[in-house]
């Protein structure tokens, strides 16, 4: 492939923040060079296709509130998009809640005496909070503090540390306030106890939109897009990042046996953060690469199950708390679109939350595929003989992990990134922070947007353009 040479703007990942940021500056007249990893675009939302069964990497569903984002998507799918009205459980000790919780459902789920309690508590708790403003450190503090320990013990304690993998004492209340799509339980019961009906939080919306055939279509739609002018070049593992003063100079780029390198007047960086550090050359101090080490991310494995049948189930997603069931949310894709499966059948898809390297991650798939069509089937969910293939896909650095104290390397790593003029953070993983896909393609949108005001101000092609909408649809001006 040689030395690519230079470039307006080299974009590290084709996630949806470094797609949208690729999007619009296509728009804006750039010359640019996107670099990912994967053979396939879109990261964390792209969808899988087995055998004419497909899935997304855990559900996604798209819901903003940003105008100039939802009209984007509906841009890139032209139109194909599908409103999907939700409906999730919870399965708690052999019984199914809603989710998000009504009172009625949890009352007679939980047996009146509990229910009563949960209640008492909760007044309690809130009763306490109006005079005691004390700081919440942990999401155990958080949720005991506001909503009592019977329903945290019940409906948080459990399901939070299979997601995080560490107790909850030392899982950071930031996940709650960033509010989290996952496990938004607490803001569900304040929902149930006020009849605020969910219409307060965003995660507990009741529709959604969806491509028919998968949440990766919005992925591979901007793609399209971009490459009717810019190169993305896939299967691209970056090698090194060459810093002179305060600027990334170059990048060089591995894929199998070739090796080359492209410059880039800026980059926007959507890789994890942490490795993102590790690859500076030269290396940053120590202190840097030291918070590097101690800010971690949660892996996940998908463990996707075809089902010869038409449907399984009725909902959105089931939650399962319990540790003994191994994987924490399924989902029924069919469910989503019903083309997201051959016709007269359905799949069933599992994530199992890990760290690379431990017992689930290393698990042969055959293992891991059985043991969760045993589980399905203990369930009551599926018969053995139903099932007629299974798909696993591992996922590393899928959730930033908010440990109690990680403020402050996370706070090290970008002071010293900050130094670095032409480098521009995006995404889930470059900036460590638990978006949802909307904000991750905002953060995208808000790169690009720093870059066309940089190079505005400068003379060329580019900066002529600067000032436009570039999220507008239609033919590029």
């Amino acid at each position: 492939m040689g030395d690519a040479g230079a470039k307006d703007v080299v974009i590290l990942g084709a996630g949806l923040a470094g797609l949208t940021a690729g999007r619009v500056l296509t728009r804006a007249g750039a010359d640019l060079e996107i670099l990912e990893k994967d053979p396939q675009v879109g990261g964390l939302a792209r969808t899988v296709d087995h055998h004419g069964f497909r899935f997304d990497l855990g559900g996604h569903r798209f819901i903003t509130s940003d105008e100039r984002i939802e009209r984007l998507v509906r841009d890139v799918l032209d139109g194909e998009i599908l409103e999907v009205a939700r409906s999730s459980k919870i399965l708690h000790n052999g019984r199914y809640f809603d989710y998000p919780l009504n009172f009625r459902n949890a009352f007679f789920g939980l047996g009146p005496a509990t229910a009563v309690r949960i209640v008492l508590e909760y007044a309690g708790v809130r009763l306490k909070h109006r005079f005691s403003k004390a700081d919440a450190v942990s999401l155990e503090d958080w949720v005991v503090s506001r909503f009592g320990r019977t329903l945290f013990s019940i409906f948080f304690k459990d399901y939070s540390e299979k997601v995080w993998g560490i107790a909850c004492d030392r899982i950071c209340k930031e996940w709650v306030e960033q509010r989290i799509q996952n496990l938004s339980l607490g803001k569900a019961l304040k929902d149930a106890f006020t009849r605020s009906g969910g219409k307060s939080a965003r995660t507990l919306a009741r529709r959604f939109l969806y491509p028919p055939q998968g949440i990766g279509k919005i992925a591979e739609g901007l793609q399209a897009q971009i490459e009717q002018s810019n190169p993305i070049v896939t299967g691209a593992r970056i090698v090194r990042l060459h810093r002179q003063g305060n600027r990334i100079e170059k990048v060089t780029v591995r894929s199998g046996d070739e090796t080359w390198e492209v410059r880039g007047q800026d980059v926007i960086s959507s890789i994890p953060l942490t490795e993102l550090v590790r690859l500076l050359s030269p290396k940053p101090p120590d202190r840097v690469l030291d918070a590097a080490s101690r800010v971690r991310f949660r892996d996940l494995v998908i463990v996707a199950v075809m089902i010869d049948r038409d449907r399984v189930t009725d909902e959105t997603w089931i939650y399962f708390p319990e540790k003994t069931t191994p994987f924490g949310r399924l989902h029924e894709p069919t469910n989503w679109s019903a083309e997201m499966a051959p016709p007269g059948k359905t799949l069933l898809v599992t994530e199992r939350f890990c760290f690379r390297g431990d017992e689930t991650w290393t698990a042969r798939d055959e293992d891991l595929a059985e043991s969760t069509v045993t589980c399905l089937s203990g369930l009551g969910l599926v018969q053995k003989n139903e099932v007629v293939g299974h798909a696993v896909i591992r996922i590393p650095n899928a959730y930033p992990l908010f440990e109690v104290g990680y403020q402050e390397f996370h706070g090290t790593i970008c002071a010293y990134l900050e130094e670095i003029e032409n480098l521009h953070l995006a995404g889930r993983g470059g900036l460590f922070r638990y978006y949802n896909m909307d904000h991750a393609m905002e953060s995208g949108l808000a790169a690009a947007e720093a870059v066309i005001s940089s190079v505005a101000r400068a003379p060329g092609a580019m900066g002529e353009k600067a000032g436009g909408d570039w999220l507008s649809t239609g033919t590029d001006p």
